[in-house]
């Protein structure tokens, strides 16, 4: 009964991962449409996609605010509004700036969620099952985007309106998400650290496990308690929180250097490019999508057993040689353009089982209860920045360099990456959050930050 109540909550929760992927998907098959409609020129169209994204930064960058003022259940409710009141808008817009607006108001949504929804999870999970719980955070995020990409191939035959469709349909998930998030609670790390209200958490955590809940309480009480004098404990810039927040933003960085967001808001296009007709090329992209799928339930299977840090290594080599093949194929043109497909399918494959199973997982377990929503604030705003970047300039970059040297750039930053999982990254599986702490003010030349993990 314990184990329905907390998976209710967190695939409730996850929900709004669900909301996430579909929304930052749905606009590649509607993009080519709005720019008949509206007429728009390059940077008119490079700004429509992009919108978004722009909001997600907004709201990555802020999300940690309302998250600790007014607790990750509040916050989540009305990320789920924003999801309805844009879909909506967005379906029914009559001019571009209307269009913009609504698009934007969606992205904050999206950026507010990847801050409090994993941040969720990961206060209420028990620490055996973080990785997997967590994870199916990122699982309805691919899931999103493969049934947006479905979505957006069975309504591509419904008229001059099929756009508007696309857009739309995101409503009544949205309605879904807000009226089951009243059915959630509070998380109760959030009632102890931003609130003191002790009692209403135990009786939280008895819900999740009676046979813990007194240990996981005072646990959570003396983290809160054991900051060094003259430390503050909110500040997230500050020497001692170095390791995690280096941590955080490199992580981030690599995920979006991989091309992930690229590819995903113009994989048609990129299909087109390879040679594709604009049918086979919608197809192809809902192919990416049930890749992507496949993949992170595998990387599901596997956080809590091999490791977040295994997990990148295989991935990191994996994404080295696919992004090379793409690009390979790109300088062939005509003979390896038919094989992108292919490789893109692998390159998904490797992405979904290493960065895309494990980036919201490890960035939310890496902060001290103090920091947590900074933290996960830090890290989502420095992924979606740089996702916003990408997708803003990746039609003049692809158009100016060329595909085939596009590519060779991602692959380029998986070299990095995979030196990142090697020499940097450490492993914080079966761990609780309370356990988990990174010294930042190290000298000892003998503590690595991959074996970071002590008792506080």
């Amino acid at each position: 009964m314990r184990n329905r109540r907390i998976l209710f909550w967190s695939i409730t929760v996850a929900l709004g991962g669900f909301l996430f992927g579909f929304d930052t998907a749905v606009i590649s098959g509607a993009e080519q449409s709005i720019e008949k409609v509206w007429q728009l020129n390059v940077f008119e169209h490079g700004l429509t996609v992009s919108i978004a994204l722009i909001g997600t930064v907004i709201g990555a960058l802020f999300g940690g605010i309302p998250s600790d003022a007014f607790g990750r259940k509040n916050t989540l409710f009305w990320i789920g509004v924003l999801y309805l009141v844009s879909a909506v808008g967005s379906a029914l817009a009559t001019d571009w700036y209307s269009f913009l607006f609504f698009r934007f108001i969606g992205g904050l949504g999206v950026g507010a969620s990847s801050v409090a929804a994993p941040m969720y999870i990961s206060e209420i999970a028990p620490a055996a099952k973080r990785g997997k719980m967590v994870g199916m955070f990122q699982f309805n995020v691919v899931l999103g985007i493969l049934i947006a990409y479905l979505s957006n191939y069975l309504l591509k035959d419904a008229g001059e309106g099929a756009w508007r469709w696309m857009l739309g349909v995101e409503a009544f998930p949205a309605a879904v998400f807000v009226g089951l998030m009243l059915f959630v609670p509070r998380s109760p790390r959030w009632l102890i650290v931003k609130r003191g209200a002790v009692e209403e958490a135990r009786s939280v955590l008895m819900q999740i496990d009676p046979q813990t809940a007194d240990a996981e309480l005072k646990a959570i009480v003396d983290s809160k308690s054991s900051n060094r004098p003259g430390v503050s404990a909110d500040r997230l810039f500050s020497r001692k929180h170095s390791i995690p927040v280096l941590l955080a933003v490199l992580f981030a960085v690599f995920n979006q250097v991989s091309g992930i967001n690229a590819i995903i808001y113009y994989a048609p296009r990129i299909f087109e490019m390879a040679g594709l007709g604009k049918e086979s090329a919608l197809l192809s992209s809902a192919g990416i999508g049930f890749v992507n799928l496949l993949f992170t339930m595998v990387g599901l299977t596997l956080i809590d057993r091999v490791g977040r840090r295994k997990l990148m290594l295989i991935g990191s080599a994996g994404l080295i040689v696919t992004l090379g093949l793409v690009a390979s194929s790109f300088y062939m043109e005509s003979v390896g353009g038919m094989m992108v497909p292919i490789y893109l399918f692998a390159y998904i494959a490797f992405f979904a089982l290493s960065q895309g199973t494990v980036i919201w997982v490890f960035i939310s377990e890496i902060f001290p209860n103090q920091v947590r929503a900074g933290g996960q604030a830090l890290g989502s705003f420095t992924h979606w920045f740089l996702a916003a970047l990408i997708a803003f300039f990746f039609p003049y970059i692809s158009s100016s360099l060329g595909p085939g040297n596009t590519f060779m750039i991602f692959a380029l930053m998986m070299v990095l990456q995979l030196l990142f999982a090697w020499k940097i990254m450490p492993e914080t599986k079966g761990t609780s959050l309370e356990k988990i702490q990174v010294q930042g003010n190290t000298t000892d030349k003998e503590l690595e930050m991959k074996s970071y993990t002590k008792t506080v």
